[in-house]
């Protein structure tokens, strides 16, 4: 069973973003990379930055990064590899959606390269995300909340 909280500790939250970059094929995932982790807290400020543990190792990120009062853009959903098949990536993502009726945010929108990430381009259009746009193989998606 996946735990899911706030960051509460940012080193931990870098590494497991740092560990994310590095998978193959991500890499244009994470244009503004360097500056996000020179400052996360500020870089997800009016949104969030959630961690998950199993066992209170820290196994997981997803992130919420306000684009407008209304909108947020969901990021940095990752898994440890040696964690992922233990259905920890719904939890994060239903979670992170909670975070962001709360925050009072309408719509949130995810980007995504199926190509690399077919499992998660497979789960979040399962969980009802639209896809807007296609660019050459990076795919806009959003889901409405309610």
């Amino acid at each position: 069973m996946i735990d899911i909280r706030d960051c509460d500790n940012y080193e931990i939250a870098k590494e497991l973003i740092l560990e994310y970059s590095k998978i193959k094929g991500a890499e244009a995932c994470f244009v503004s990379l360097d500056k996000e982790l020179a400052d996360l807290e500020g870089f997800y400020r009016d949104g969030a930055l959630l961690l998950g543990y199993d066992e209170d190792k820290p196994i997981a990120t997803i992130a919420i990064k306000k684009i407008d009062d209304d909108t947020a853009e969901a990021k940095r959903l990752f898994i440890k590899p040696e964690c992922r098949g233990r259905g920890y990536a719904r939890p994060m993502l239903n979670t992170m959606l909670d975070k962001c009726r709360s925050l009072g945010f309408k719509e949130v929108r995810f980007t995504t390269k199926p190509e690399v990430m077919s499992v998660g381009y497979a789960l979040y259009k399962k969980m009802g995300f639209d896809e807007l746009e296609n660019n050459e193989g990076t795919v806009l998606m959003r889901m409405v909340l309610e």
